[in-house]
């Protein structure tokens, strides 16, 4: 819970691009993995080591917590590594690691790390809450729990007072928004039999979110599939009963998606902050729910449901093998030069045609993902021009430091 005392909002940071994008969108914490031993450790998009201080500085100075992610099945050829990272954390002054392994729980809790505990171990009740609140001050429940089953753990962790190691009551942590796995809590075990490339180990083969056909091996009957992605649930979405998760007792709300481009971080994180801040002044309506269900459908998803927080017994299976986005970035160009006296960023065309009015996006490790629209630009050094191509140099004015480092895109409907 934060300061203000609303829900904290926790995003997920694959980069420092989408690290910046977190902080700039109105993230209360973020968390991110480094390199082996998170639950993404195949992604493209992982921190090293040597970057903890570098994120550690960032979230400071946003008075933003940060959170290690150290959650996958540890063997013992992993516990030098893993007492390295955490020793690094600690030097680098992180909030916390989220856990799921006792020996990384015992060693954070010996180094005195604050420990979350990931949704790896399935927590499902009371007794369970109070066994690891020996050792953590956060829980991040089972993804298979509905609203009346997380307010009931909430009302009696007020009841009995149940407190963490901090000596403050322990807190619930739920997924709100974001990818989710067929398997419970995300324990599957497809990826290692197939591949030999186990999904509790950051490596999962992503088996579920493919085609399939099933045969009768007897007869040769092939069974018609009403969806034929049926291992492949939809991302879950809680946004429009945001306000139920808050006064069920919910103290951390967690977007999923390190895995994901800058541009979804910042949208979603975006559309959570306002809702989150809207609940919290009694201005939460469904004509606001539209709005935001509107921006968060134009970055990456597989469609929406609900989870199981209402109730539902069954999944939502997705359509399609990818996004259902409706909108998608094209990259333009790189960036050359900014003119800080006059907040005049400059770029390269490499790619596509841009024009005035156009809706583009500027990414970069330090920028983050900032959307405008240009209303005007110089081509070549021209004034007042419309049109810029391949191999043409632009300049328009921005209300943010752009860097050379960074990327130019244009945002256009993805039919």
């Amino acid at each position: 819970m934060t300061a203000s005392g609303k829900i904290e909002l926790m995003s997920p940071a694959g980069d420092f691009t989408s690290l910046q994008a977190a902080l700039d969108n109105g993230a209360d914490s973020v968390y991110f993995g480094v390199e082996q031993l998170n639950m993404r450790a195949r992604a493209s998009m992982n921190f090293t080591i040597d970057d903890l201080p570098e994120i550690a500085r960032r979230c400071s100075e946003k008075g933003v917590r940060s959170y290690l992610t150290l959650n996958t099945i540890i063997y013992d050829h992993d516990l030098s590594l893993i007492k390295t990272l955490l020793d690094k954390a600690k030097a680098a002054d992180l909030t916390a690691v989220i856990a799921m392994d006792q020996a990384v729980i015992s060693y954070a809790r010996q180094i005195g790390l604050e420990v979350h505990i990931s949704t790896q171990i399935n927590i499902t009740n009371i007794e369970t809450v109070k066994f690891y609140a020996l050792f953590a001050d956060t829980m991040v429940m089972s993804r298979e729990l509905s609203i009346t089953q997380i307010k009931k753990i909430c009302d009696q962790i007020d009841k009995d007072e149940v407190k963490g190691p901090s000596g403050k009551l322990v807190e619930i942590e739920i997924f709100g928004h974001g990818a989710l796995c067929m398997a419970v809590s995300g324990k599957c075990y497809l990826s290692l039999h197939s591949a030999n490339s186990s999904a509790n180990r950051g490596a999962c083969k992503q088996n579920c979110r493919k085609k399939y056909t099933v045969i009768d091996q007897e007869t040769g009957f092939e069974i018609e599939l009403e969806n034929e992605y049926m291992m492949s649930p939809k991302d879950l979405c809680t946004i429009s009963f945001l306000d139920q998760i808050v006064e069920a007792g919910v103290k951390v709300l967690k977007i999923e998606g390190r895995g994901r481009a800058p541009e979804y971080v910042a949208t979603v994180t975006k559309c959570y902050r306002e809702a989150i801040d809207a609940v919290a002044k009694g201005t939460f309506s469904p004509e606001k729910v539209e709005q935001w269900m509107k921006q968060l459908e134009t970055v990456y998803n597989r469609g929406f449901w609900d989870g199981y927080y209402l109730g539902q017994e069954l999944g939502e299976w997705s359509d399609t093998s990818g996004s259902s986005a409706t909108q998608k970035k094209v990259y333009i160009g790189k960036g050359r030069h900014f003119y800080p006296k006059s907040d005049v960023a400059e770029f390269l065309i490499e790619a596509y045609d841009i024009a005035v009015g156009d809706r583009i996006l500027i990414q970069g490790p330090t920028t983050g993902s900032q959307e405008m629209v240009l209303e005007a630009m110089q081509v070549d050094q021209k004034p007042h021009a419309e049109k810029a191509s391949k191999s043409d140099i632009i300049t328009f004015k921005t209300d943010f430091r752009m860097r050379p480092s960074d990327k130019l895109y244009k945002i256009v409907e993805n039919n």
